[in-house]
Parts: structure tokens; sequence; C-alpha cells
């Protein structure tokens, strides 16, 4: 993907993005105003289309639905002249700037800001922004919201529409988060900027009726006495899932993930999924973090997809497939978790040749049978066998003695790059 680069106002580009407010033409400087006077293209909403006065002469094309889909054909179709394109605010932040610096090559783009919403909401409220997570609901469900839920952090919510702060108090209500205190800010930086009294989500819906559609929603996170406390990091408590005893228990995901070793914009294959806990933490380390899991039993895979959309992971892709056969269609992983199936025929070895060079492999088992073929493996490829032993503390008769759980034996490894060295570092 080419970079946008904003270049000085004299740049001369075959598409100039121009970030807008709520305060339309009157809030815009004057490099903005120069590029939407001299276009021949004004590419934009309806509604910011209808910002722009008389003197934008250019021809006005309003944003087709999908619009992601349309902005080739769309640039295609008016190649040649002089394009503007309005976006909200900064459209370089969850705007069509990314759109459109994916589809155009380096200085063919101009992008002139604007104060984006967030700025806005973070100057009212005089919350600094770096200590503030922001999460849009602009086209995705608002169940990935409850993956930034933490008691104290403060939240600025992007909303789709009017109906989406309601959305917000439920999912707040719905997670234990009921006590947190909200407050919705409409057209901000324009004439009919509306900030609202804070409220409570636990209050009733009808204390927050619709309002402006252009909104954003900020939340100071209070869990509710009682809630179930999920942390940041991998090894939430077993009770955060809805299982039937096929969980990769806490401080084996822990252990598990840690071998995992996620990072930003990767994809992981789960495969067994059970109850999906891998591939749901896997995800919540980061928002770019992807996974896909594979599970054969159609009742546990609609199981995942729950437990995915209930710890604010909706966008965890589910196979209801038996592997290997189900991971022929899959786009290929950078690390991959085999969590069940290690005896069927060709799996172990079908994981190993979709991973790319450095990526990772971690396989956990119980049986006597999948450590032998984990330990065969570990001898053609190299990387680690480890053994997991966990035991609880448990009643006694009037004395406290240790339970101790099946012990788990795990093989990780990183796919080396370099074939001629025999074995995997």
């Amino acid at each position: 993907m080419n970079p946008a680069r904003p270049g000085p106002p004299s740049a001369v580009a075959a598409v100039t993005v121009v970030g807008i407010g709520a305060d339309g033409w009157a809030g815009l400087p004057d490099a903005s105003r120069a590029a939407l006077t001299e276009a021949e293209v004004l590419i934009g909403g309806p509604r910011q289309l209808d910002l722009l006065p008389a003197g934008c002469a250019g021809q006005r094309v309003a944003w087709p639905t999908p619009l992601r889909p349309a902005v080739p054909a769309l640039l295609a179709a008016h190649a040649g002249r002089r394009i503007a394109v309005l976006a909200s605010g900064d459209p370089m932040f969850y705007g069509i700037g990314r759109a459109l610096a994916e589809e155009t090559d380096g200085d063919a783009l101009r992008v002139l800001p604007h104060p984006s919403s967030v700025s806005h909401a973070a100057a009212r409220l005089g919350w600094p922004l770096e200590d503030v997570e922001v999460v849009t609901l602009v086209g995705r469900p608002a169940a990935r919201l409850a993956a930034a839920l933490h008691d104290g952090r403060r939240l600025l919510v992007l909303s789709a529409d009017a109906g989406t702060p309601g959305e917000v108090a439920a999912l707040l209500r719905d997670r234990g988060f009921g006590p947190s205190r909200v407050r919705v800010l409409e057209q901000l930086g324009g004439p009919r900027e509306h900030i609202g009294d804070e409220t409570t989500a636990d209050e009733p819906a009808k204390s927050r009726p619709p309002g402006d559609p252009l909104n954003i929603v900020a939340v100071e996170c209070r869990r509710a006495p009682g809630a179930l406390r999920l942390g940041a990091v991998p090894g939430l408590p077993d009770e955060a899932y809805e299982h039937d005893g096929q969980l990769t228990k806490r401080h084996v995901r822990a252990a598990t993930l840690a071998a995992l070793a996620p990072a930003p914009g990767e994809l992981l294959w789960d495969v067994g999924g059970g109850s999906g806990s891998i591939a749901v933490e896997w995800m919540r380390t980061h928002p770019s973090c992807r996974a896909i899991t594979v599970e054969r039993d159609p009742v546990r895979a609609e199981r995942i997809a729950r437990n995915a959309d209930r710890l604010g992971v909706p966008g965890l892709r589910v196979v209801t497939g038996a592997a290997p056969a189900a991971l022929a269609e899959i786009p290929p992983p950078d690390a991959v978790f085999i969590g069940g199936g290690l005896t069927a025929p060709g799996l172990l070895d079908a994981c190993w040749e979709a991973l790319p060079d450095g990526g990772r492999l971690v396989a956990n088992t119980v049986t006597l049978e999948s450590e032998a073929l984990l330990a065969a493996a570990c001898r053609r490829h190299g990387g680690e066998l480890v053994k997991l032993a966990v035991a609880h503390a448990v009643p006694v008769g009037g004395f406290t003695g240790w339970r101790q759980a099946m012990p788990v034996t795990q093989w990780a490894v990183h796919k080396s790059p370099d074939p001629s060295s025999g074995a995997d570092r």
C-alpha cells in the first residue's frame, strides 16, 4: 500500500481529500477552500456536499452504497479531472482517506485534514487524548466495545447513527458495566453542537431518547460490584467462557498464548476450537489481530461465536468442518494452535506446510497417542516440548490438599526460514 502524502498547499495531485467538520465552509482553512473551489468533481456524502456554497461549481457526486467497493470505479470514471473528496473530520482517522490511499499512487493523493470529532470531544471533556481509547462502531458490531471495558478506563465511541448511544448503554449493562458514566456529544464543532448531561448506563432507556445521528459517546468505565473482572492479558477466568468441558484452562491458556506470541495484524488458525478461548484471547491482545477457528461440531461452533461476541471480538471467523480438509479454503496463517484432533491423518503436516517461514506452531495434548506424534514432530522440526502441570488446593476432610489436573504436553516451534539448517529455531 502506498502511503498518502499530504504535501504543501501548492502540491499537484489527482485526488485531494478535504476534511470538513459540522461547521461546514466557515470552518475550512484557505487551502481546503481553494481545493474545493478549483475541483472539477466533488465527491462526498449528501450531508457533506450540502455544506458547500454555490461557488464550488464542480460536478457533485454522492457516494453510492456500499461505499468501499465503489471507490476504484468512481475514481476511474473521473480520471484526468481535478477530484476533491469530502470527508468528515480527519480523513485518515477511520475515514475515506484509507480507501483512497489504497487505490492511488503516492503523490497522486493529497490530504487536507480537519479536527476530528475525537479531538473535539477530548477538548470539550478535558480528557488527555493519549489516555483515551477510541472505538468505532461505524459499520461494525457493538459487541467489539466489550474488549475495551476496564474499570476506570475512558472511551470515546464513534457512533454509526442516533441509535448507537442506546446500544452502547445496553451493552454496558449486559457486560457488568452498568454504573459507567455516559455522555453523548452531538454535532461537535458546528453551530448545533450539543453536549448531553452525564448519565449512567443503568438509567432507564427513556432518559436517553435518540438524538442527532452525528454523535460520539463518551464513557468512563465503572464495573458493577460482583461483575467478573477481565484483565488485559491472556488467561481470563474460565468462568468468562460458555463451554461443555472442552476448554483450554486458564493457566495452560496463558502459557499457550505466550508461546504463540501474537503481534499486531497477525492471523491465527485455532484448529479444534472447542470453546474458542485461544482464538478469543489472541484477538483481545490487539484490535488488529485476526483469528480463524476450525471446529467440526456445529454446536461447539455456535458456542465459539457466542463467546467471541461476549468477550468483544465478534470478528472471529468460525469455520465449521473437520481438519485438515477444512483448512484448504482459508488464508495462510502467521501462527497455528492445535488444540484437538492431532491424530487426524495429515492434520499436523497440513498445518506445518501452511505456515510461512518464521511462523509459529503450538500444539497441546493430554493423551499418550498424541504426545507420541508431538515427540516425533519435535525430532523432525525442532522446537521445544514441555509438560505443563497445574494443581489446585481443595478441601480434604478438615484439611487442604492438592488436586492435580491432567498434565498437558505442549510442542512449540518456529518454522525456520533456512530449510538447510535441519532444525527450527
